[in-house]
């Protein structure tokens, strides 16, 4: 594996910078709803001085009853589709922006590894949904390579490309 497509803590940061100063141009305030990244993105985000200026709220859901707890996930979605699905992510987004007052969200939910993995969803397998207040929600579908951490990496750079995007679109 490439370890050049993996991005470091350095250009993570940056990415988060990037999020930074869209919001406040916008004066927008961030949530994020996270599964596999466990917390980092929020955390990227945050380790950012002055963050409580434009990010509202975190929420980690990795269980199902987290999720319809906390982001008001619909139990038939987690059962029909499952956490790891396009469906499943765009009701945490949504949930995510309409419990936590923030202006635009961002929800990942995936297969991190090393197991959990299935031949229809291997490991690597992220889905990520953003949604800016009075628009819609939309989700893109990452097959991402490497371990655990690198499969992580790679899903907050993507969510955090996205938010950057969605808040200047």
């Amino acid at each position: 594996m490439d370890s050049a497509v993996i991005p470091s803590d350095a250009e993570l940061m940056a990415l988060a910078q990037d999020v930074a100063a869209a919001a406040l141009e916008r004066r927008m305030m961030v949530a994020t709803a996270e599964s596999c990244t466990g917390g980092w993105i929020a955390k990227t985000l945050t380790d950012l001085a002055g963050s409580s200026a434009w990010f509202e709220a975190g929420v980690v859901s990795y269980s199902y009853s987290a999720k319809e707890a906390l982001l008001g996930v619909n139990p038939r979605t987690l059962e029909r589709t499952g956490a790891v699905s396009e469906e499943t992510v765009l009701e945490m987004v949504s949930g995510a922006l309409a419990r936590y007052g923030a202006g635009v969200a961002v929800a990942v939910t995936g297969i991190a590894g090393p197991s959990g993995g299935t031949p229809e969803k291997p490991v690597g397998t992220v889905w990520i949904g953003w949604k800016r207040r009075g628009g819609y929600a939309h989700a893109r579908l990452y097959h991402f390579d490497g371990d655990r951490e690198a499969v992580r990496r790679q899903t907050v750079a993507a969510a955090l490309v996205g938010m950057t995007d969605e808040l200047k679109g």
